[in-house]
């Protein structure tokens, strides 16, 4: 599978709260030259609220969020256009909602990151509504990329350049394989 065979690259850089996905989604989507979106805001203010409150979401919660980032998606593929997704999407479910927006091009870039250093890093930043004590209800919740799921899971403590050497080399080639 060519992920340029389905016309620019749609990738969800995924994980827990604490991996890199916004500083690593930046980074893909400069180097891809398409947008970059952060999925945390497509969340409701009821799911903001709660996750502040220190309340993990359930699917419920989940479900209007994640339909709005696959129309954002399907409305990217539709235009041929490009695009790069920091979002959790930590079950299959969800990712294969995503999907439906965009078929066969989506492709997930998966950061994987221990509790330990999820908990470190996420205690540690300021300024973002997820408190670190939710920390433990997302690998709860995490069901890693499947082997059948187009995609790469990266170690999330990898150096900057050298994650974006390998993602540049997935992408590339369309490698659709889920491990590392």
């Amino acid at each position: 599978m060519s992920v340029s065979a389905y016309g620019p690259p749609i990738v969800v850089v995924l994980g827990v709260s604490g991996s890199g996905k916004t500083t690593v989604g930046k980074a893909v989507a400069e180097q891809l030259g398409v947008p970059f979106l952060e999925g945390d805001d497509f969340h409701p203010a009821a799911n903001i609220a709660k996750m502040r409150a220190g309340h993990p979401l359930d699917d419920a919660d989940r479900e209007p969020w994640l339909r709005a980032l696959a129309e954002r998606i399907r409305q990217s593929a539709e235009a041929d256009e490009g695009l790069v997704i920091a979002c959790s999407a930590l079950k299959r479910a969800y990712r294969d909602e995503l999907r439906s927006g965009a078929g066969a091009g989506l492709w997930c870039l998966y950061l994987a990151l221990d509790r330990a250093t999820a908990w470190d890093r996420v205690s540690r930043r300021t300024g973002h509504f997820m408190p670190a004590v939710l920390v433990e209800s997302q690998f709860a919740t995490l069901e890693p990329l499947q082997p059948d799921e187009p995609g790469l899971t990266l170690d999330a403590t990898t150096d900057l350049p050298a994650l974006l050497r390998r993602v540049r080399a997935a992408v590339t080639r369309g490698d659709g394989r889920a491990g590392s």
